[in-house]
């Protein structure tokens, strides 16, 4: 027997990490990432890091939040990497430093780059740390340092430089960050900042960080070098109402007291908890619109008039994909069925009745309409044009802005939707 969504506790993807052990790749996930998840009420999937996978992603659904953390430098490609100017013998050095995180993996990028913009597509909830933060960055259109030490280190004051991974103390190593004024960070740690000082020491274990931060997102805290720390969506922020789109450089999972369970600081733990807030409440809200009632069933008159508007579609369909015209009266008599419906339904939205036009259930001129087609078709190829001949950072702000209308577009809609929900139950 299938379980009920709504007694389904919320699902959080958490892909894993790939190692060889005894000969063999083993897929793991650090358990301090799950033991959070689970305390705070929701349930980790585990996203194996398995060869087309990231075609499969769907194969997960339902998907009511996403965590991101550990693992190897992102493809370069997927980001202006060309701009680092990087010689050939400084990248060849950076390889024989950080062995165990320079091996690129592809089939992880795509898999966490695809999750990432599903996210970002439908408002899930995302905390990314460390490598997470880095893919959330590089999938709306920022930017990283290839290597921390060969791009910002050495252009800094040697008392502002900072050591951000060290191979002998990973567990150990701190470094100080400034958070920065009204920021869920701000809010998280309030007890433990010094007056005036706004700093805390955080554990961190990487050589790549952000560099260009995309437009959408807002600094949270910055290393005495400069690196971004840690970034979120404004816009997105409000774990009660499941929203949820944050990026940590540093690792809050591991801020623990030597030998001890006990966290450095008690706002340590905030950023699962809030995150698992937001899940619960996306899974809330998701629920509420895929539990429509069903529907009763139609007497005969009904029945009979809802076969006659399938048919309409059905036959107007096969006249638009054809270019046929009406030849008898039946058929004129059928598609009017179809035209009748859609003039007097006001449950459609714009989108959906505009698509029935397309479908041709309501066009009286194919012509006509196949003459907008090509319009549409011009102005695309256009479009195309012009953006081919724009720079990338404009680009980027194209896609930010779009990308914000898009977010308003899907939070109108829900809205809407939860109005035709309510009037179904009434």
């Amino acid at each position: 027997m299938a379980a009920d969504l709504s007694v389904i506790l919320p699902r959080v993807l958490v892909v894993s990490r790939r190692c060889v052990r005894k000969n063999k790749f083993v897929d793991f996930v650090g358990e301090y990432h799950l033991d959070l998840i689970v305390s705070y009420g929701a349930v980790p999937v585990i996203v194996p890091r398995v060869t087309g996978v990231h075609m499969l992603l769907e194969s997960f659904e339902p998907i009511h939040g996403v965590l991101l953390c550990e693992g190897e430098d992102i493809d370069p490609s997927h980001y202006d990497a060309d701009i680092s100017n990087l010689s050939s013998e400084e990248l060849e050095e950076i390889r024989r430093l950080h062995a165990s995180d320079t091996a690129i993996d592809k089939e992880k990028d795509a898999i966490e780059l695809g999750l990432a913009k599903l996210c970002l597509e439908r408002n899930i909830p995302y905390l990314g740390i460390c490598r997470g933060s880095q893919i959330l960055n590089v999938a709306c259109g920022g930017t990283l340092y290839q290597d921390i030490g060969k791009e910002l280190t050495k252009n800094v004051d040697e008392d502002c430089r900072v050591v951000h991974m060290d191979y002998d103390n990973y567990d150990g190593h701190r470094h100080l960050v400034k958070i920065l004024e009204n920021t869920p960070l701000h809010h998280w740690f309030s007890d433990s900042l010094d007056d005036g000082k706004m700093e805390i020491s955080v554990n961190s274990y990487h050589h790549q960080g952000v560099k260009r931060l995309a437009q959408r997102f807002v600094p949270m805290a910055f290393a005495p070098d400069g690196l971004i720390e840690g970034f979120y969506d404004p816009d997105a922020y409000n774990p009660e109402e499941g929203k949820f789109i944050m990026g940590l450089q540093f690792h809050p999972e591991r801020m623990r007291r030597l030998d001890s369970e006990e966290f450095d600081y008690p706002g340590c733990p905030f950023a699962y908890k809030e995150f698992a807030k937001a899940v619960i409440a996306y899974q809330k809200k998701l629920n509420s619109l895929t539990n429509v009632p069903k529907f009763l069933k139609l007497d005969g008159e009904m029945e009979k008039k809802r076969k006659m508007i399938i048919r309409s579609f059905s036959l107007a369909r096969n006249m638009y994909e054809g270019g046929h015209q009406i030849n008898s009266s039946k058929q004129s008599e059928v598609l009017e069925a179809g035209a009748e419906f859609l003039e007097s339904n006001t449950a459609l939205s714009l989108q959906q009745e505009m698509r029935l036009k397309q479908m041709g259930a309501t066009v009286r001129n194919a012509s006509s309409f196949l003459e907008r087609l090509k319009l549409n078709e011009e102005k695309e190829k256009l479009a195309r044009n012009v953006m081919g001949k724009m720079a990338v950072e404009q680009l980027s702000d194209l896609m930010s802005f779009y990308h914000m209308m898009g977010q308003i577009c899907s939070e109108v809609l829900e809205i809407k939707l939860h109005g035709i929900v309510n009037e179904l139950n009434s």
